[in-house]
């Protein structure tokens, strides 16, 4: 098989291939190595790539084939990593200069989970800085281009991972959702993004933002692929405090037997309204009639403290990110700035943190110690907490009617790198409805279901799911997808953008 025959392959097909012997693992690389020299320069998804360390990884899988050993379901398979995994011997910066050349002594544990089942890891990817944004222009390496149009952004924080698997330099990708960073990517490239159950993926390694909030999970072009990704990652982990400790649920199967029939769809009526573009809706709209014609039962639903999760979840996550990037003082790792014999500690702390975070960061942590500080932590913290319970509540009766949720997973589709750039309102209203599903700790997914005819660019549907019920995101996403694809062709596979 050629270069372009193989970057196009399913992970899946991929797999597949190479346990059968018709493809080898360093085939499979040494295409995407090819495909990354090609055409990132115009797309910028990576940070780093370590084409070393993946021949290694490749050599060792078709190694491993050849002593008869049983393969994994992805062995062999490229991955991009989001640059917020430490990777031993690998940079990882989080997309920030105060991170900028430090090499982790340690693998985190998804790292560690992915090297187990042979994955081999090409590099790390672009993201906004420590994962604060809805664009990747807020990475002090230089924003990502969205491949279907290289002057709209890929989403963020983990633009880096879409636009890797959106541009065909990798067929599966990781990325993190604290407050929509996987959907909201997914959506805008026209690929598929998981963010699991709060708890169902391990933390421990993952550079935190938000605590309560964080969550690695999937990225990939097809439901499937999302789901072996999903079933590799996932699972208990003793050395994180919040890993839920409970079988992975069946989501391979899920996705191999995808169907909404006799299912309870409910569709939210905060999730619409004013902002929302003209061409976003229509395709929402499709979706839900399709899904009626699945078999479906679609039911109404009313979450009124939906329309307050931007300002609970812009409460929370700044006052856990003030806390969590307290360790970044300069005198332990990382930049370090003024350190000339001349200033206090406390002065390099101060210089090297006014050196290596950028304006967004700089951002959060100034409303985050606000809202934490003496006199206000009831009026501001408190209250946002309180709203979350609310916020739980009511995905907790609405669990009680309907098996899923489904909604835009945007408002609209890609805009303009620059564009909102001096409008931190208008950046973070592009997570409007991401957010509710972080807050409450559910499962959700976003998955393509056609084009805007307003700008010819992918819309992302979202399916939310109950806690430790991430199969019914994959049973509903895969027959949504099978449908799509019957009706109108995949939107990524079918119209690739050109490059």
């Amino acid at each position: 098989m050629t270069d372009s025959n193989i970057i196009k392959l399913t992970a899946a097909q991929i797999a597949e291939k190479i346990a059968s012997g018709e493809l080898t693992a360093v085939e499979v690389t040494e295409a995407h190595l090819a495909r990354i020299e090609a055409v990132d320069e115009k797309v910028h998804a990576f940070l780093h790539v370590d084409r070393e360390g993946a021949l290694a990884q490749a050599r060792a899988v078709d190694e491993k084939r050849a002593r008869g050993e049983k393969l994994g379901p992805l062995a062999g398979v490229p991955l991009a990593l989001k640059d917020i995994f430490t990777t031993e011997g690998v940079p990882t910066t989080v997309g920030s200069k105060i991170l900028e050349g430090w090499i982790p002594p340690y693998d985190a544990t998804l790292t560690k989970r992915l090297k187990a089942a042979d994955v081999v890891i090409l590099g790390k990817t672009n993201m906004d800085e420590f994962a604060m944004g809805s664009s990747t222009e807020n990475s002090a390496y230089g924003p990502t281009g969205n491949p279907w149009d290289l002057t709209k952004i890929p989403g963020g924080s983990g633009g880096g991972s879409s636009a890797a698997l959106a541009s065909f330099q990798a067929p599966l990708a990781i990325g993190t959702d604290t407050g929509g960073s996987i959907r909201q990517p997914a959506a805008v490239t026209g690929t598929v993004g998981v963010k699991p159950t709060y708890g169902a993926v391990s933390r421990y390694g993952m550079v935190a933002f938000s605590s309560s909030l964080d969550q690695g999970g999937p990225c990939a072009r097809t439901v499937l692929d999302a789901a072996l990704l999903h079933e590799v990652i996932a699972g208990h982990d003793p050395l994180d405090s919040t890993s839920i400790d409970a079988p992975v649920p069946p989501v391979v199967e899920a996705a191999r037997n995808g169907s909404v029939r006799g299912m309870r769809v409910g569709v939210v009526k905060q999730f619409r309204g004013e902002g929302y573009q003209a061409g976003v809706i229509q395709r929402f709209d499709e979706s839900v009639a399709l899904l009626k014609e699945l078999g479906a039962e679609i039911v109404e639903l009313d979450c009124p403290s939906f329309d307050l999760a931007l300002s609970a979840y812009y409460l929370i996550a700044p006052s856990e990110c003030s806390s969590n990037l307290a360790r970044f003082d300069g005198l332990r790792y990382g930049l370090r700035t003024g350190d000339d014999g001349g200033h206090s500690a406390e002065e390099v702390t101060s210089l090297t943190r006014e050196a290596g975070f950028g304006p967004e960061v700089k951002r959060r942590i100034m409303l985050g110690t606000y809202a934490l500080s003496s006199g206000y932590y009831d009026a501001y913290y408190g209250s946002a907490q309180k709203v979350r319970t609310l916020i739980t509540r009511d995905f907790e009766k609405a669990f009680e009617q309907v098996d899923v949720i489904v909604s835009p997973t945007t408002p609209t589709t890609a805009f303009a790198i620059g564009e909102r750039a001096d409008d931190p309102m208008a950046m973070y209203l592009a997570d409007l409805c991401t957010i509710p599903t972080n807050l409450a700790g559910n499962a959700a997914m976003s998955l393509p279901c056609g084009l805007a005819p307003e700008d010819n660019l992918p819309v992302g549907l979202q399916i939310i799911a109950p806690a430790m019920q991430d199969d019914r995101l994959y049973k509903v996403g895969a027959a949504v997808e099978a449908a799509f694809v019957e009706k109108w062709g995949h939107p990524l596979l079918e119209e690739a953008p050109s490059l």
